[in-house]
């Protein structure tokens, strides 16, 4: 956090306890020890609700939930400064409740998640009432509506940066290897079973785009149909690279059609991150940003890609070709292209679907 004033000020992480003298200041903060003692306090709530031999199950439900949050709250640096938050600890009392109102162990796993997210969201109140929803709601969701709006916010959400196409679709394929652990949802059941539970919006006259349509969007300019080898054009790109002293291996062949180059880059995004050996450096092995007039000329050669919608079309038939020779992506394809109704998650199903993809998948970055 940021103090700013000539003002003797101090702050600190949400709960932590402060005293401020004139040179010195001791901040007592909560330890995973005392983290515990406090989720112990918020278990005795649960004694009002629960009769004699109901209450011996949820405490043990509740001490499986508590021990999958500790590690994930401890490996977050401050997230445990948390729960002295009054806020914080209403939303625990919840999670504690819908952990003992749960048979399914991967409910826990997937609660402690959520909690994780309300700490780093920290005062965004729509992400904070979004995951108050979804911490309600664990219990009641079946398994596989969970599986589908998973599988759906995954795809929709998130994009692999390779620079190659066949690179890129193995990616894509070992995230869903680890996304798709079970059979998915048909039929219409799971979707209206999700939009009673609030955690999407049905939209009844709209189309869901088919994967053919949808992904090569995505992946638009890997799959664009690039510079023809030998031609004007290209001979020209070849001379805008050399005059702007870029490597001419940023030209590639295009892996859905050999008769082409395209940029070896998987969006135009992605060159300002670009860094290149500059010959006129005394040490070679070293990297530099581009300058202005180099990326200048990189995107100038985009404008020199060929713009046949029979070409273009042909790749996107190559591509979707390529799709298939993966399995998990194949399988998908099939399950997303029967989804006969257009939905959008609400920020409950999305911080739903996000925390189970990253219950599922550890590496997944935070939206």
């Amino acid at each position: 956090m940021i103090t700013r004033g000539d003002k003797q000020t101090q702050t600190a992480g949400d709960g932590s306890q402060q005293l401020q003298a004139t040179n010195m200041v001791v901040n007592m903060g909560i330890d995973e020890k005392r983290a515990r003692e406090i989720c112990q306090e918020m278990t005795l709530q649960l004694r009002q609700d629960y009769s004699e031999e109901a209450l011996k199950i949820a405490k043990m439900r509740v001490i499986e939930f508590e021990n999958k949050l500790m590690p994930k709250m401890e490996a977050v640096e401050g997230a445990l400064e948390i729960f002295a938050d009054p806020s914080f600890q209403l939303l625990l009392v919840e999670a504690q409740k819908t952990a003992a109102a749960s048979e399914r162990p991967a409910d826990y796993d997937l609660l402690a998640e959520l909690l994780v997210h309300r700490f780093e969201k920290g005062e965004n109140r729509i992400a904070r009432a979004g995951i108050n929803r979804a911490v309600e709601i664990v219990d009641k969701i079946s398994d596989d509506a969970l599986l589908g709006l998973t599988a759906f916010h995954v795809l929709t959400s998130f994009i692999p940066s390779s620079q190659g196409i066949l690179q890129a679709l193995n990616i894509l394929n070992n995230l869903f290897d680890k996304i798709i652990y079970d059979t998915l949802p048909t039929g219409k059941d799971w979707l209206d079973h999700l939009d009673i539970l609030d955690t999407i919006r049905i939209n009844p006259i709209g189309v869901l785009y088919k994967i053919e349509e949808f992904y090569p969007k995505i992946l638009s300019e890997q799959i664009d149909i690039g510079i023809e080898k030998n031609s004007q054009n290209h001979n020209d790109a070849l001379n805008l690279l050399k005059g702007a002293q870029i490597p001419i291996d940023i030209l590639v062949d295009h892996e859905l059609n050999n008769n082409f180059v395209r940029i070896n880059l998987p969006n135009k995004e992605s060159i300002d991150n670009l860094k290149i050996k500059q010959p006129v450096l005394y040490n070679q092995n070293l990297l530099t940003p581009l300058s202005n007039q180099q990326k200048n000329t990189i995107l100038s050669i985009y404008d020199l890609y060929n713009n046949d919608s029979n070409i273009k079309q042909q790749n996107i038939s190559a591509f979707m070709i390529e799709w298939d020779k993966f399995s998990n992506l194949k399988t998908l394809r099939y399950w997303w292209d029967n989804i006969s109704i257009s939905f959008n998650l609400t920020s409950a199903g999305t911080v739903l679907a996000h925390s189970n993809a990253q219950r599922c998948y550890k590496d997944l970055p935070n939206i």
